[in-house]
Formats: structure tokens, sequence, C-alpha cells
């Protein structure tokens, strides 16, 4: 039954100014709408619903990431716009992030959002 609908994400924000300012700003995404409840982005054709939530307490795993080209220029932008990378110990990821999978190859890097929601970056090998 869903498998022809479309989806709509949703990111959780307690501080719904801040967390704007950062994914409007600092990730760049086209802003498609505004509500009591929410502000609205174009994900390429995906509704990204980034939602108000009080007392939002962040889940420690990637809620959502972005496939990129180039994984290094993907970083270089974000870190110039002020965005740490996060390293996670045991995980082998390199000094700027990076972790890659040791079978496929993929590279991948985390980084937070301002209310501490997990967001990647996956380059395909």
């Amino acid at each position: 039954m869903l498998a022809a609908a479309k989806p709509v994400c949703f990111v959780l924000a307690a501080d719904l100014p801040k967390a704007r300012a950062f994914y409007t700003d600092t990730l760049g995404l086209t802003e498609t709408g505004e509500d009591p409840f929410a502000v609205s982005y174009d994900l390429a054709g995906t509704l990204l619903r980034l939602t108000k939530v009080e007392g939002h307490t962040p889940n420690p795993h990637t809620v959502l990431g972005w496939q990129v080209s180039d994984i290094e220029a993907a970083i270089d932008a974000f870190v110039a716009k002020g965005v740490t990378f996060a390293i996670y110990e045991g995980y082998g990821q390199d000094a700027r992030g990076v972790w890659t999978h040791p079978a496929s190859g993929a590279k991948v890097a985390w980084f937070l959002d301002p209310e501490g929601n997990n967001l990647s970056l996956t380059q395909a090998p």
C-alpha cells in the first residue's frame, strides 16, 4: 500500500529557530513552508519537516543522512561553516571523522545539529 507513496521525514527540535538557522543557513536546505508546528524543506523531492517538540531529547543514532559524491569536499565546506564532525571511539575513523566500511569501501562521516540530532554524509565506493 505504501510502496508508491511519497515519504515524509521528521527531525525534531526543541529550539526551532536555532535549528531552522542551521538547516537553512549551514546545511543550505531550501525552505518550502512553515506552519505553527514545523518548518518544511525539500530534500530532493522528499519533504522534511523540522518539527518543534518541547523537551526533545535526541537519539544517539543517525536520523538523517545524505549521499555525497565527494565526502572530503563536503566536510571542508561544512567545517568552514563551523560544523564539527564526530569521532566515535572504536570505529577507526580518520582524523577528520571519516569511517571507511571495510567490505564495501563506502565512506561515512557524522555530525550533530544544534539539537544533538545525529546527521551523516555517505560517499559510495
